[in-house]
């Protein structure tokens, strides 16, 4: 990923938050059957490794994971807040007309060793604590325990699981560092005024302190 050093994002701390509020990562492999790309949701296990575990499941009948059983490395892309810049939001647009259009965004790109796994007690816990996470906000929260056992034990036996011990992480925060600030701050006014992403209006005003 081309990294200008004003748009790096090196603390893992922030990597893995974008990763916790953004979870659906494209998966990539290049195996023996060439290129293959799947979005799945993930969790990221801080703990387990040096820069943390992403853990995730397949469908078995998706062809990738045979091919994550054959690769040395896999890179996972996940997407944050992102959208399209006007020049019309620049203070610049007005002084001099030396504008053009630009997309802020930001994202993390995770490379790691992927291991396939079927255990189906390592599945089951995958299945339960993706759905508690993303249940935890939810007035009644749903439990996999909800529904029958045979009935999940049916879908256990349909899915593969992995398990990507982080060896190299990137992050880019593309959100307005080049522009002056009166530029930025028409940025954050103009993502806010017009609907567009809250998230990305207060990446730019965060690192517009930094």
């Amino acid at each position: 990923m081309y990294q200008p050093p004003h748009f790096r994002e090196d603390d893992l701390g922030a990597q893995h938050a974008l990763i916790r509020a953004h979870p659906l990562g494209l998966l990539v492999t290049a195996g023996p059957g060439g290129l293959m790309a799947n979005p799945i949701p993930f969790l990221i296990d801080p703990a387990a490794s040096e820069r943390g575990t992403l853990r995730a499941h397949l469908a078995r009948a998706n062809p990738q994971w045979q091919e994550l059983a054959q690769v040395e490395d896999c890179l996972v892309v996940f997407q944050g807040p992102q959208g399209y810049v006007t020049p019309s939001w620049y203070a610049t647009k007005r002084e001099t007309g030396k504008v053009v259009p630009t997309w802020n965004y930001a994202t993390v790109h995770a490379w790691g060793r992927p291991r396939v796994i079927a255990d189906a007690d390592w599945l089951r816990r995958q299945i339960a604590d993706l759905t508690d996470v993303h249940e935890a906000a939810r007035p009644e929260p749903w439990s996999v325990e909800d529904a029958p056992k045979p009935f999940t034990d049916a879908q256990v036996r349909g899915i593969v699981g992995i398990e990507i011990p982080v060896a190299r992480i990137h992050g880019k925060w593309k959100v307005s560092q080049n522009r002056l600030a009166a530029d930025r701050e028409g940025v954050i006014a103009g993502f806010r005024e017009t609907g567009g992403d809250e998230g990305m209006a207060a990446l730019v005003e965060d690192r517009s302190g930094r």
